[in-house]
């Protein structure tokens, strides 16, 4: 039975459509769905709506559904739509009108935004820990091999000597910056929708926010209720937006990768464990991992347009259509995640190539310094830049 059951059968090729894949989406969102209906038994307690005793079993109950989600043995029934609705129905099996009572005060408007902020929340939390893991051995490869000199590029061709660590330690800056920027998500999307109902507030009963919130360590209340539903895909889409800036300095360190443990450069050396071979070829050692990685830019990005697509043309107020941002938010979550672990995995076994670096150093490279060497002499910059420029033409 649904929430919303109202004694109506539900044609199944109907239900099939509306639920779409939330069933098993749903299960990332279990332990965030307890935790939000944890403090809200705590809140419809101290108000009066629940016992002391009634408030108690509902805790242990959400906590032991907690207990068999993190073993993998909680299920979600296609027929039960989502994890909102598979909680609310095992409760009511083992605790009768206690578990009945758990809906009061709250829409599954606001109960799906609560715990899909709670995910957010700490996927975010996530990336930055894997962010300075990152930078980590990112700083490491530095010391080891950031002394090296090899060619910088601009258009594709040499351009000026660099050494490895300004390579390197440009990502590991960005990486820095894309910390500031989860921060500033954070700190937007850092509010409790607790109580907003299905975007108009909850009538009768004066619920308690400020106890959910402090209980659910949101930083504030998000008062306006039809504000909370306004956020629903907007949040979402913020937060993409870090994920891009992470995933965009990924595409880039593999792109770079990819090409400078090429046999014409040879710059660097790859760990063999994270190259595959060829079903055809036996020579081969292939990055397919820096591949995956490069490539998981662009599926974040199309991601990221997917749901700001589908927040485009709603009117105010909840839409079922804002059911179709929650897939692409958790599968960029993931990937990211991973692709994280991965760049890491690379950093940490790749080898800078001295000898080849060194070999790559030629003299055009130093077309600028010689060119400043004059302009130090006493000549003018543009004649300067003639000068050399004959001696490369």
């Amino acid at each position: 039975m649904t929430l919303w059951d109202k004694g109506a059968a539900v044609p199944k090729d109907i239900m099939e459509y509306t639920v779409g894949k939330d069933h098993e989406l749903d299960l990332a969102l279990v332990p965030f769905d307890c935790d939000a209906s944890i403090a809200h038994a705590k809140m419809l307690s101290k108000i009066g709506v629940l016992t002391g005793k009634e408030a108690a079993e509902l805790t242990a109950a959400f906590r032991s559904i907690k207990e068999l989600h993190a073993a993998g043995n909680f299920s979600i029934a296609p027929q039960d739509e989502d994890c909102h609705t598979a909680i609310e129905k095992q409760l009511t099996e083992k605790l009768g009108d206690t578990g009945k009572k758990i809906h009061t005060g709250r829409s599954r408007n606001d109960q799906v935004a609560v715990a899909l902020r709670l995910f957010m929340k700490d996927r975010l939390q996530q990336m930055k820990k894997s962010i300075t893991q990152f930078q980590e051995i990112l700083g490491k490869s530095i010391a080891t091999f950031g002394g090296i000199m090899f060619p910088g590029y601009t258009h594709a061709q040499k351009a000026m000597p660099a050494p490895v660590s300004m390579w390197l330690g440009s990502f590991k800056d960005s990486m820095e910056d894309n910390k500031r920027f989860i921060d500033g998500v954070l700190k937007i999307i850092d509010q409790n929708p607790l109580g907003s109902g299905a975007g108009f507030g909850i009538p009768v009963f004066n619920l308690d926010k400020e106890l959910t919130t402090k209980a659910l360590g949101f930083a504030k209340v998000q008062e306006n209720p039809l504000y909370v539903q306004l956020a629903r895909g907007k949040f979402e889409s913020i937060v993409m937006s870090a994920l891009s800036a992470i995933a965009f300095d990924l595409n880039k360190l593999a792109s770079d990768i990819i090409l400078f443990s090429m046999q014409e450069f040879g710059y660097v050396k790859l760990p063999g464990e994270i190259c595959t071979g060829s079903s055809i070829m036996p020579q081969k050692k292939n990055p397919d991992v820096l591949e995956i990685l490069r490539g998981s830019y662009h599926v974040i990005v199309g991601n990221e347009m997917k749901i700001k697509g589908i927040m485009g043309n709603l009117m105010s107020g909840y839409s079922r259509d804002l059911q179709l941002t929650k897939g692409p938010l958790m599968e960029s979550c993931k990937i990211l995640l991973s692709s994280l672990q991965m760049a890491t995995s690379v950093i940490g076994g790749m080898e800078i190539d001295e000898e080849r670096c060194a070999a790559a150093m030629t003299p055009e490279l130093y077309a600028t310094e010689e060119a400043y060497k004059l302009v130090k002499e006493g000549m003018p910059f543009r004649d300067a830049y003639a000068e050399i420029g004959k001696k490369y033409g």
